[in-house]
């Protein structure tokens, strides 16, 4: 299954319906039409906005149903118009219409003998208006269908580069964690011993070996003071943990469909991991590799708040 972005573009067009067989009306069919445009960013969660021509707004349900089916999240906007041939406003007029339109006005006459006989462009506009009207609903819903479809495969095409440029900060990081597995025990031993050092010389400064208090007692206590500031500094869990995280976010890349809350839980919990390494680091070596870390984590977290 893919990884879908909550990013993408998409249109359609379709052409209206024609309502009779006359050659009129196919051609005025011909050149009319409905545009659909989709374009979607990310949310939390679905967030549908519509821009629809005023008779065209009891298409909404369905087109909000259209897009709640193939989509989870997202903040998506869909724009409809109408469009037409100009000069289909001066289409041909037919027989029957101006023979009606012939008799009408000769019965006006009769009863009106000083009313003004019909210009041309009032016949025109008059043959016009008696046309029935094109059928748009079905093929905004075509153009729609096919918008969306189109919008899904945009978004399939957004999450597969987003997924590679995860997929490249994972492998950064599994190399962090494995340059600080070795220094660890380095790390800890080493400040260990310091520790051991301070509290010798701590002792002697205060004349511990004059007191009634044993050597022997006083190496114990140090030791265990020494025992739990190694524990205090050790990042073990903390990089077991971290690599820990990094399988299950490769696995649900791998796994794809709707894993973006998943996905940015998980980086919440890789940076909380980051910060605590460096919090704790008590060597150089380390707090670096810590701040590379918390770039390459928010670097995927900027990719993630993409993801559907």
């Amino acid at each position: 299954m893919s990884v879908y972005s909550m990013t993408g573009y998409a249109n359609a067009s379709a052409g209206a319906v024609s309502p009779g067989e006359n050659a009129t009306e196919i051609a005025r069919s011909a050149s009319a039409g409905v545009q659909v445009e989709l374009r979607s960013v990310n949310s939390r969660f679905l967030d549908i906005a519509f821009r629809l021509p005023e008779d065209m707004r009891s298409l909404e349900p369905a087109l909000r149903e259209l897009i709640a089916a193939n989509l989870r999240r997202g903040k998506v906007e869909l724009r409809l118009s109408t469009q037409g041939d100009a000069g289909s406003a001066w289409s041909q007029p037919q027989t029957e219409q101006l023979n009606a339109l012939s008799r009408l006005e000769s019965t006006v006459q009769n009863w009106l003998p000083k009313a003004a006989p019909l210009s041309v462009q009032e016949a025109l506009q008059w043959c016009r208006a008696s046309q029935p009207a094109l059928r748009l609903d079905e093929p905004a819903l075509d153009a729609a269908r096919r918008a969306v479809a189109g919008l899904v495969e945009s978004r399939e095409r957004e999450g597969e580069k987003l997924v590679a440029v995860l997929m490249q900060r994972l492998q950064r990081l599994r190399e962090l964690a494995r340059d600080a597995q070795p220094l660890v025990p380095q790390v800890v031993a080493r400040q260990q011993q310091r520790f051991l050092d301070r509290w010798t010389e701590a002792l002697e400064a205060a004349g511990a070996s004059a007191q009634s208090v044993p050597v022997q007692a006083l190496q114990e206590r140090a030791m265990t003071e020494a025992a739990s500031y190694a524990i205090r500094i050790d990042v073990a869990e903390e990089l077991a943990r971290l690599t820990a995280h990094l399988d299950e976010i490769e696995r649900l890349l791998g796994q794809g469909g709707e894993v973006g809350k998943r996905l940015d839980f998980l980086i919440q919990e890789l940076q909380r991991e980051a910060n605590t390494l460096g919090s704790k680091s008590a060597a150089l070596e380390l707090t670096q590799i810590s701040v590379e870390m918390k770039v390459a984590v928010e670097q995927m977290r900027e990719q993630v708040q993409n993801i559907e």
